[in-house]
C-alpha cells in the first residue's frame, strides 16, 4: 500500500501541474498533505513534518545557493562569462569550435543554474554560428549537454548540492567525482552524439531555421581579462577540491588533526569557499575596474531576486521527501530490499529515473528521490555516498521531454520541431542520465 499509495501522490501531483496547470510549489505542498493523510500520518503532526522537510532542505542548501546566484551574477553582469565564452572559440579555431563551446559551457555552467547559463551563452552561440556559417544546432548541442551535465552532477548547482547534505556525503568528495565522471559523459553526449546525428539525419543541421530572437544584452566595453574571469569562476571549484584531496591524503595516511587541516577544513567547506569566492569576484570583477559598491550589490540583489520560486519549489520538494520519510514509506521500501543484492546506486538512479519523467523537474525529483533512498542506506554501511548522490542526479536528468520546462526553452530558442526537439534533446538527456550511471558504476568498482 504505501508504494500504491506514493504511485497515486505522483499521479495526482503530474495531473495538478499538467492538466489543472496549477502553480508547481502549490502543488506539490497540495499533494504532501494528501500522501500525508493516506499514509495515516497524524493530522496534527502533519503540518509539523511538512515544514520540517521544507525547512531542512532549504537550511542546507540556503547559503550555498544564495551566494552562488551572487557570484554567477557579478561575473556575468561584468561581462567575464562572455569573455571567457569569446577567448575560447578564438582559441580554440573553427575546426574544433564544439570543444570551445564544450569548454565554455562548463565552465561558465559550474557557477551559474543551467536557466540562466543558456540564456546568457545563446546570443554568443548565434553569433558565432552567423560569423562562421553553421547552424545553432551544431553549436547548441554540446552547450545544453554540457550545461545539463553541469547542473546534474556539480556542487553548487541546488539538486545535486541538496542531495549531497541529505545523504550525508562530502561535497567536495562529489565535486571531484562529479567532474571526472562529467567529462566523458559531455564528450558522448555533447560531442559524438550529434556528430552521429549529423550522419544519420544531415538534414536537421542543413534546415534554415527561424529561431527565438533575444534581447540585445549590453555586454561591458572594459569586461575582464580571460584569466582573471576563469579563476573567478571556478575558483569555489579549487578551494573545495584542494580540501577534498587535501583531507583525503591525511585519512589516507592516518596523520591527526591539527590546526592546518583544520583551516582546510575550513576554507573548503562549501558555503565558505562560495562566500570567498564572492569576496573575490567583488574585486575582481568591480572595485578592480572601479565599478562603485553600490552597483556590485545591485548585481547581487538581482541575483537572488531571481532565486524566490526555484527557491519555493526546491523546499516544495523537501516537503514530499519528509512526508514519505514520516509516513514510513522510506522504510517500507529498505525492508522490500532487505538481504537484496541490488546496488543502491542503481536504485537510486532508478527511481529518481522514475521522478524525472513523471514529474519533469530534475530538482524535485533529486530531492523526492532521497526520501525513498535514505533508509536502504542504513542496510549498506559501506556503500560510496558521493557515488548515490551521482547516480540520483544522473537519473534525475533522463528523457527530457514536455514536462520539462527546457525542452520547450531549447525547441523554441534551436527552432526546432517538436518531433526535432525529441530526436535531439531528448536524447541528449538520457545519453546524459546512461552514461553518467556507467561511469559511475566504473568507479564504483575502484573506488
Amino acid at each position: 500500500m504505501p508504494l500504491i499509495i506514493t504511485g497515486l501522490g505522483i499521479l495526482v501531483l503530474l495531473l495538478l501541474i499538467m492538466k489543472f496547470k496549477i502553480n508547481t510549489f502549490l502543488a506539490l505542498i497540495i499533494v504532501s498533505f494528501i500522501l500525508a493523510l493516506s499514509l495515516q500520518i497524524p493530522p496534527d503532526e502533519i503540518a509539523i513534518s511538512i515544514e520540517k522537510g521544507l525547512g531542512d532542505t532549504l537550511g542546507h542548501i540556503g547559503l550555498i545557493f544564495g551566494l552562488g546566484a551572487m557570484l554567477g551574477k557579478l561575473i556575468s553582469n561584468a561581462g567575464g562569462s562572455h569573455r571567457i565564452a569569446v577567448t575560447l572559440v578564438d582559441k580554440f579555431g573553427e575546426k574544433r569550435i564544439q570543444w570551445a563551446v564544450v569548454v565554455a559551457s562548463f565552465i561558465v555552467g559550474i557557477t551559474l543554474f543551467y536557466e540562466v547559463a543558456f540564456i546568457l551563452l545563446v546570443p554568443i552561440i548565434f553569433t558565432i554560428a552567423k560569423e562562421i556559417n553553421i547552424s545553432i544546432l551544431k553549436l547548441g548541442f554540446p552547450m545544453v549537454a554540457t550545461l545539463l551535465v553541469t547542473h546534474s552532477f556539480l556542487p553548487p548547482h541546488p539538486g545535486v548540492t541538496a542531495v549531497t547534505l541529505e545523504y550525508g556525503a562530502d561535497v567536495g568528495t562529489v565535486l571531484i567525482t562529479g567532474i571526472v565522471i562529467a567529462i566523458p559523459t559531455v564528450i558522448i553526449s555533447g560531442i559524438f552524439y550529434p556528430k552521429l546525428l549529423n550522419k544519420i539525419n544531415p538534414s536537421i543541421f542543413t534546415k534554415t531555421r527561424s529561431v527565438y530572437q533575444l534581447e540585445d544584452d549590453t555586454i561591458p566595453q572594459n569586461t575582464p581579462g580571460f584569466g582573471i574571469s576563469v579563476l573567478t569562476a571556478i575558483f569555489p571549484v579549487i578551494l573545495m577540491a584542494l580540501g577534498a584531496i587535501i583531507i583525503a591524503i591525511k585519512d589516507s595516511l592516518g596523520m591527526s588533526n591539527n590546526f592546518f587541516f583544520e583551516s582546510i577544513s575550513f576554507i573548503s567547506n562549501a558555503s565558505v569557499a562560495i562566500l570567498i569566492s564572492l569576496i573575490l569576484a567583488i574585486y575582481t570583477m568591480g572595485i578592480k575596474r572601479k565599478i562603485p559598491v553600490s552597483s556590485l550589490m545591485d548585481s547581487c540583489v538581482s541575483g537572488i531576486n531571481t532565486l524566490g520560486f526555484l527557491f519555493l519549489v526546491i523546499g516544495g520538494g523537501g516537503a514530499i521527501k519528509q512526508v514519505l520519510l514520516d509516513g514510513g514509506v522510506g522504510d517500507y521500501i529498505a525492508q522490500i530490499f532487505e538481504g537484496s543484492t541490488i546496488n543502491p546506486i542503481i536504485l537510486a538512479w532508478f527511481i529518481a529515473a522514475i521522478l524525472r519523467v513523471s514529474l519533469g523537474s530534475g530538482t524535485v525529483a533529486t530531492l523526492s528521490t532521497a526520501g525513498l533512498v535514505i533508509p536502504i542506506l542504513g542496510q549498506t554501511p559501506d556503500v560510496n555516498l558521493a557515488l548515490v548522490t551521482l547516480a540520483t542526479g544522473a537519473g534525475s536528468c533522463i528523457l527530457s521531454h514536455v514536462n520539462d520546462a527546457m525542452f520547450w526553452m531549447i525547441k523554441e530558442y534551436m527552432g526546432m520541431t517538436l518531433k526535432e526537439t525529441f530526436a535531439t534533446y531528448t536524447v541528449i538527456s538520457t545519453i546524459v542520465s546512461i552514461a553518467g550511471l556507467v561511469f559511475i558504476l566504473i568507479l564504483d568498482i575502484f573506488i
